[in-house]
């Protein structure tokens, strides 16, 4: 086959390996038409929480940390359970934040699981449950060199069932199956992280809401 990989001698297989993996490309989305979660103009759909920034500009959405370098998060005014959801980031300056699912919110208190959305090195892609039990699932380290720091970047969430699986510019970051995932019920939420410093923009947010059978 044209542009097939062809597996070289026993000396140098297991990077031949690795570099194989970051090859492999994220299956299509569902054959459903995707739904706009922005509308590219104002936070119509969307509630903060918090004091933190959040606000459009030429068409992106922006967050920013505010004067009190909280937490923040924007949360959709619609619950989502079982969905496919693309989007594009670009962290700007320091770029810790993240993708929340199946959340709910009290005040700045949420509960819930978070795909990351990190500086190099820090897990993006990974799954943490926040005043829980903590990183429930980290993509290997190699997989990290798949983040491009302060260019755009496309990142895919597909939640259905107890089954959570993330993709970062096309390249798998991590496949979770948990229990308490599968149980659990709520919205989709954007965060900015505490101790300022942060900006991050998005655009292109997409979903596929998935259907039972």
């Amino acid at each position: 086959m044209r542009g097939a990989l062809r597996t070289p001698p026993r000396r140098g297989r297991t990077l031949w390996l690795a570099a194989a993996a970051l090859l492999i490309s994220a299956p299509p989305m569902a054959a459903q038409e995707s739904v706009p979660l922005f509308n590219g103009v104002d936070l119509t759909g969307w509630t903060v929480h918090g004091t933190e920034l959040w606000y459009v500009e030429n068409g992106e959405l922006v967050c920013e940390s505010g004067p009190d370098a909280a937490y923040g998060y924007l949360r959709t005014d619609e619950r989502f359970d079982d969905f496919d959801l693309m989007l594009e980031f670009k962290q700007e300056a320091d770029g810790n934040s993240g993708v929340f699912f199946r959340s709910t919110l009290d005040g700045v208190v949420i509960t819930g699981w978070q795909a990351e959305v990190a500086p190099p090195g820090l897990f993006t892609g990974g799954i943490y449950e926040s005043y829980g039990r903590g990183w429930l699932a980290q993509p290997p380290l190699e997989r990290d060199r798949a983040l491009r720091m302060g260019e755009w970047n496309t990142m895919r969430i597909r939640v259905e069932g107890p089954r959570v699986t993330t993709w970062l510019n096309g390249t798998e970051m991590v496949d979770l199956t948990d229990e308490k995932i599968g149980q659990a019920t709520g919205h989709i939420a954007l965060q900015i992280h505490d101790g300022g410093g942060i900006k991050v923009r998005w655009r292109n947010l997409r979903l596929v809401e998935l259907q039972e059978g």
